[in-house]
């Protein structure tokens, strides 16, 4: 274990007394969080002491915390009996799941933040359909009817943006990939966990996107919620992280390299790729030429180094050519408008760009879908 700087030692996780088997295992994994983790942990077991029927652990993941947060861990465990932690050398949401979840002998694991931001009370509705063998995962939502959120109009605006990028480019049909409230059956976890490759932040969509290719159910849970306002999310670094992140999953998808119950869409796979490899190459190339200069020769080289991964030009060419218009087009508009925009103002334009194509594709392919069954059903 590597040392922390803090000035007292940091206890080692000791073995768990013998006790009654957990039905569930709620993990909250943390991060230098020695302000909120001891009142987050107790209201918590208070709340599961007096509403859960059945036995309960809750493991606290400490992945690094460099403060006194595995101090609190350590005495949180030693006073309530339900309560466990580990520790872990190396930073990552995903990894301290991974790491809770696969040790973990309850046939319902799961994990909430611990800032408590979800309201409690979706807790057992959360897990009843796993436990009765319902469903395979379980979700809160803060995007469904009867969800109550409180939340800034940045974070609101960014969360609604990213679920509905992932509907559009990897087809996703559950709505809120990132809320901190979820539960997985031990057996779905078990065959979903060796596929999922991102230890932060993307893990939670990496999951759900993969069972629900495999075929799993995954049920909803609208909650009630409250943001925090001492989050310690950095919104910028996370949502590169996320981009590259879908990216990654839609070319396997597209490469057939995850287990599929119902075919992936290759046009949109592949638009979705283009799109986030010319944000990534524009950025890098912006500061060394002129905007449509970038522009274009960070698409035409997306596109040039794309065949050989995929097997096949991502985008034929006379829809090569359409997103070449529309985003120099959404630039000389910017221009005109705000000659003095940054080069984040650009790609939230280009990200614009490339969202509207989507969405204008989706409902073509769709409107097609409809005539074509409507005429077969005329044949018929």
């Amino acid at each position: 274990m590597n040392h922390l700087p803090v000035t007292l030692p940091v206890p080692s996780p000791s073995p768990p007394a013998h006790r009654t088997e957990p039905v569930l295992d709620l993990a909250v994994p943390v991060f230098n969080e020695e302000t909120d983790l001891e009142p987050s942990v107790r209201r918590l077991h208070a709340h599961l002491r007096e509403t859960f029927p059945y036995p309960f652990r809750i493991t606290v993941a400490d992945n690094a915390s460099t403060d006194a947060t595995p101090l609190i861990a350590a005495r949180l465990a030693a006073e309530l009996p339900e309560v466990e932690w580990i520790r872990l050398a190396e930073k990552g949401r995903g990894r301290a799941l991974r790491a809770a979840w696969s040790a973990s002998s309850a046939p319902v694991v799961g994990y909430l933040d611990v800032d408590l931001s979800t309201g409690l009370t979706a807790l057992l509705p959360l897990v009843a359909p796993l436990l009765s063998g319902h469903s395979d995962l379980a979700i809160g939502t803060r995007l469904a009817p009867g969800a109550r959120v409180v939340r800034g109009p940045k974070r609101e605006a960014v969360s609604r943006c990213y679920n509905i990028l992932l509907r559009c480019t990897l087809s996703v049909g559950f709505s809120d990939a990132q809320c901190g409230f979820k539960a997985v059956r031990r057996d779905a976890a078990a065959r979903l966990l060796p596929l999922v490759r991102d230890p932060g932040w993307f893990f939670d969509t990496e999951l759900l996107v993969i069972a629900e290719r495999a075929g799993l159910r995954i049920h909803e849970v609208p909650v009630d919620w409250v943001d925090d306002p001492d989050s310690r999310v950095e919104l910028l670094p996370t949502a590169l992280a996320d981009l590259r992140g879908i990216a990654r999953v839609g070319l396997a998808l597209a490469r057939g390299a995850l287990p599929s119950v119902r075919p992936s869409r290759p046009y949109a796979v592949a638009a979705t790729v283009m799109a986030l490899a010319h944000l990534l190459l524009y950025a890098a190339l912006r500061p060394t030429a002129a905007a449509q200069v970038t522009n274009a020769l960070s698409l035409l080289v997306c596109w040039a180094l794309a065949r050989p991964v995929l097997g096949r030009p991502p985008l034929p060419p006379p829809a090569l050519a359409a997103r070449l218009a529309v985003t120099a087009g959404s630039l000389a508009v910017l221009r005109h408008a705000l000659s003095g925009a940054g080069l984040r103002t650009e790609l939230a334009v280009l990200a614009a760009a490339h969202l509207s194509l989507a969405l204008s594709g989706a409902a073509a392919r769709s409107a097609c879908g409809g005539r074509r069954r409507r005429t077969e059903s005329a044949a018929s």
